[in-house]
């Protein structure tokens, strides 16, 4: 199937990460015909080792070094972009983080990661689409998906900041899509489950190493609350991210996918 992304010019936040989804998506595009394939992240020496295989599958790519959580890095890297490759058609805001430890009781949480994990997840994503739309405006074209979260329907790790800003990002986009459909911008959200990828250290941090033995039990415990049994890869992610992002989904907007294998419906 053609997906209709000949010619166009797609950019990826969060795309260091050598076994993340943003890296995955990226990769999906240019092998599905984009002609560029931009991608971001805070650490340069990751993120350009993503363009230079985004450049092995005969897509162009450079990768851009930005802290996301700050306007004055996100602004220069669009506009980049679009000097670079000359247009903007696909905007996937992949870029994000947990920065807090579940179960924390509000009362012993530290404020200033409320402001920090609003900024990086919420603002970070609306960064780049507040400088990325004026160029899809002038296009009358544009697709932007959005990685949320399965966590805005799960209320059991107590009082969350990362799952109230991608509950917040549900929101955004919705009104994105709204405020923008009549450019035929298209707005749209991918909310992940649990994959297996790097995310989420900070979860990990202090947690005392299980064997192999008690993991697999632990595992296994989890995915009965999955229909399908496993936990997500970033290649399903990227499945339907790529999907919404192309023209085969030109009549989709103002969506949030749930990608979990059935844990959130």
């Amino acid at each position: 199937m053609d997906l209709g992304f000949k010619g166009k010019v797609a950019l990826v936040s969060g795309a260091g990460s050598q076994v993340g989804i943003g890296k995955e998506i990226a990769l999906l595009l240019a092998k599905e015909g984009c002609e560029a394939v931009a991608v971001t992240d805070i650490n340069l020496e990751d993120v350009e080792k993503t363009a230079a295989e985004i450049k092995k599958l005969n897509s162009k790519s450079i990768g851009y070094k930005a802290d996301i959580s700050q306007s004055s890095e996100v602004e220069p890297v669009v506009k980049s972009v679009i000097d670079d490759f000359g247009r903007l058609d696909i905007l996937c805001n992949v870029a994000g983080a947990i920065l807090q430890k579940d179960f924390t009781p509000i009362d012993q949480q530290d404020s200033t990661i409320w402001e920090k994990q609003m900024k990086l997840n919420l603002f970070g994503t609306m960064y780049f689409c507040q400088f990325a739309i004026p160029q899809m405006r002038a296009q009358k074209s544009g697709s932007i998906v959005n990685i949320g979260s399965g966590s805005t329907h799960q209320y059991v790790m107590g009082v969350q900041t990362y799952a109230i800003s991608k509950y917040a990002m549900d929101l955004f986009t919705k009104q994105l899509a709204t405020a923008e459909g009549q450019y035929n911008i298209r707005v749209n959200c991918v909310a992940p489950g649990p994959v297996r990828t790097n995310f989420g250290a900070v979860l990990r941090e202090g947690v005392p190493e299980l064997s192999p033995e008690e993991k697999q039990k632990r595992t296994e415990e989890m995915l009965k609350k999955f229909p399908l049994g496993r936990l997500g890869t970033p290649s399903d992610i990227a499945n339907a991210s790529v999907l919404l992002a192309s023209d085969v989904t030109s009549y989709i907007t103002g969506q949030v996918l749930h990608v979990s294998g059935g844990n959130v419906m």
